[in-house]
């Protein structure tokens, strides 16, 4: 497993607390780790994101190179990105986040231009 996004990334920042870090984890179904990626204790969720995905490797039973595009991505709130999204929906993968209130609240403010809201499967 790899344990950093990329070799110069820094892994330690600091806040008002002192200096932390922030655990970063990409599981399967059974919650079994695929990737563990540690960042700076002040940075947020959403940016880590990009770097989970792209050290994403399933490895096959048989022959074949590395899945690297799962079935869905499950995650809580943090994620709940336009960007990240969009990334998802391209790729082919079904999202499986909660949108925040703010972001249920800002959509409706801007009405019929505001979009239709994200599917969103309570029971996955």
């Amino acid at each position: 497993m790899n344990l950093f996004a990329e070799p110069e990334d820094h892994a330690i920042g600091r806040s008002r607390g002192g200096l932390s870090t922030k655990i970063h984890a990409l599981v399967d179904g059974k919650g079994r780790p695929l990737v563990l990626l540690v960042a700076p204790g002040q940075g947020g969720d959403a940016p880590m994101f990009a770097h989970l995905m792209n050290q994403l490797k399933i490895h096959r039973v048989g022959p074949g190179r590395p899945r690297t595009r799962p079935d869905r991505v499950r995650g809580d709130k943090a994620y709940s990105s336009r960007a990240i999204r969009t990334h998802l929906r391209d790729r082919g993968i079904t999202a499986v986040i909660p949108q925040p209130s703010d972001q249920i609240g800002h959509r409706k403010r801007r009405g019929s231009t505001g979009g239709r809201p994200p599917a969103f499967d309570k029971e996955d």
